[in-house]
């Protein structure tokens, strides 16, 4: 047990364990009980189910056993105060419509803010690793970002908000910017989306209403793996968000956003 200054390594053993710990129960929840009780929260369309709980409940415990002293944020419990120093921000389970409409794109998400991330897709069986800094991998391999200095040939990845009014102002936006790029793609998961760009499955990546525990791995991924990041600012209806591109595309998509 650790509650001192640990070295990257170690912070990211334990970010893989809760990951781990999480998928497992997400599985189990999929494949044999289904997603146990379904609430809403801020609206109507932003759902909870019991297995999003009980994936940060196995989180937490993989973080109260090696990291006690560290604070912890997630989606789903209460904020945990720490004393070394370090804060985790997980989310158990990104991709919560996705995942009780049996689609298969959805993640966990644990980072270590500042040092550690990890977005583990169990369906896939594909765990994306980043050290601050310094490393961005999936397996044992680099990531190895999209390069593209043509807006015009740039897939870019988003999402929309929950609320009717947030979304309607989202789809003006998208169809600004529509017709200035190749496509744009809409799955469901900002932590996977995150993990896809840093990938280069997806050229450049935007979106607003974000949360912390729904960028903060992902984000650490792209910065690692060389991509850079702008914040948008709130305006027209929108609220604030993040940008993440190439260095040959970010202005220019940072002027069409923000």
């Amino acid at each position: 047990m650790s509650t001192g200054h640990p070295a990257d390594a170690d912070l990211l053993a334990v970010a893989e364990a809760a990951a781990g710990a999480a998928a497992a129960v997400l599985v189990e929840y999929a494949g044999r009980r289904g997603p146990g009780e379904v609430t809403a929260k801020s609206t109507p369309t932003d759902l909870v189910s019991e297995a999003d709980v009980a994936a940060e409940r196995a989180i937490r415990h993989v973080l109260l056993e090696h990291r006690p002293g560290d604070a912890v944020v997630g989606e789903e419990g209460a904020d945990k105060a720490g004393e070394t120093g370090l804060r985790w921000v997980v989310d158990p389970l990104d991709g919560t419509i996705n995942y009780l409409f049996g689609l298969p794109q959805w993640c966990v998400s644990v980072a270590c803010e500042g040092r550690v991330g990890v977005i583990l897709d169990p369906l896939r069986g594909e765990c994306f690793r980043a050290v601050a800094g310094t490393s961005a991998v999936l397996g044992d391999e680099p990531l190895a970002p999209s390069a593209c200095d043509d807006l015009g040939r740039a897939l870019v990845a988003t999402g929309f908000g929950y609320d009717a009014d947030v979304r309607r102002a989202q789809a003006a936006q998208v169809a600004e910017l529509l017709p200035r790029v190749r496509d744009i793609r809409r799955f469901g998961s900002a932590a996977l989306d995150l993990a896809w760009t840093a990938a280069g499955r997806y050229d450049a990546y935007y979106e607003r209403g974000v949360q912390p525990w729904d960028v903060a791995a992902g984000l650490m991924l792209c910065a690692a793996a060389g991509l850079e990041q702008r914040p948008l600012p709130a305006r027209d209806g929108l609220p604030d968000g993040v940008l993440v591109a190439p260095a040959g595309i970010v202005g220019e998509l940072e002027v069409l956003l923000a």
